[in-house]
């Protein structure tokens, strides 16, 4: 089921009398693309300590789930803000023609992992493709599996469907499997008892930005000044979430979604600083949602040769660099 949360913060004024008599609790709906979960922490972050308040925004965070489809209700207008997943359903966007943007990357590199047993001949990268067998999911196998087959030699014939049941790949220690550093390699270490080897896709070329935040061009056009807003705070709630006191945020990700423990969200933190998913690369000088053309277009790149995109697609049409790039937040880090 999905909940809402809504508050309200009196704290317009912290910002100005300009910004907040253009914003002064406008109403804002951000949706999710999953339950709420550490990895959401920055957006709950900057709700429960008054930072989207700040700038005049009342913001709504509405989770996703396994059941519920954002991108459609962000067509509509019936959401503001859409929690993308990378930079390929934006390329999917531009070919399809539907007028939305990314108007800010969260994560730097997207937390998609490949997992294998120690001790199995499986222990670098450039052995994984002899594995017996390759777990990915129908997304995966469409998308970033893709990419693995052209730049490293994959075996497409290897692969066997993940039904996000980690018993399988526990059982089999000759197999590998996808998952996302901040959920799976806890869940093989509590239900297998041992500590998976994890291997980001991000460091070994797989580029895309993630977690993005995406609007229509209408709301571009239309409430630059709520766009502007809803960036930065969400970019100074990320850096209040990872280096501040989180226990704000955490308890309203737990009153989300009950079935969340405090060891999954302190894992998964510890996982997005270890790895830099959220606070790297562009970030570090940029500070969080950065991204540039030119990181854009590599990316584009390596899914045009792994045929996992068409040429040719007017990906500036993907994303806008508008309201990021601004080093907003970095004072904040600690």
């Amino acid at each position: 089921m999905n909940r809402n949360i809504v508050i309200s913060f009196g704290a317009a004024a912290l910002f100005g009398a300009t910004a907040s008599a253009a914003l002064a609790n406008e109403k804002v709906t951000f949706m999710t693309n999953w339950l709420a979960q550490a990895e959401h922490g920055g957006y709950y972050q900057a709700v429960a300590d008054g930072t989207y308040a700040a700038c005049g925004l009342d913001v709504t965070i509405q989770q996703g789930g396994p059941q519920v489809s954002g991108r459609p209700l962000l067509l509509a207008g019936k959401i503001d803000f859409y929690m993308g997943g990378n930079l390929l359903q934006a390329f999917d966007a531009v070919q399809q023609s539907i007028p939305l943007r990314i108007v800010a990357a969260t994560f730097q590199k997207e937390p998609q992992v490949v997992m294998s047993h120690p001790g199995q001949g499986l222990d670098k990268w450039e052995d994984l493709p002899k594995a017996d067998q390759y777990i990915l999911g129908d997304e995966g196998m469409q998308s970033f599996f893709q990419w693995m087959v052209t730049d490293y030699g994959f075996d497409p014939a290897k692969r066997v469907p993940y039904t996000f049941n980690a018993a399988p790949f526990i059982a089999n220690a000759k197999s590998i499997q996808q998952g996302y550093v901040t959920s799976e390699p806890f869940a093989v270490e509590k239900e297998g008892g041992f500590k998976p080897n994890v291997f980001l896709l991000a460091d070994y070329g797989f580029s895309t930005y993630a977690t993005t935040i995406e609007a229509m061009q209408k709301t571009i056009d239309e409430r630059p000044q709520v766009v502007q807003c809803f960036v930065d705070g969400s970019a100074k709630g990320w850096y209040s979430y990872l280096y501040g006191d989180n226990k704000a945020a955490n308890e309203m990700i737990k009153k989300d979604n009950p079935d969340i423990t405090d060891e999954q969200i302190a894992f998964s933190i510890k996982q997005m600083k270890d790895h830099g998913i959220v606070d790297s690369g562009e970030a570090e000088k940029l500070g969080i949602g950065a991204m540039t053309d030119e990181h854009i277009a590599d990316f584009y790149a390596k899914m045009v040769k792994a045929k996992v995109v068409p040429e040719g697609l007017d990906i500036k049409k993907a994303y806008t660099l508008q309201f990021v790039n601004k080093g907003v937040g970095l004072d904040l880090k600690k």
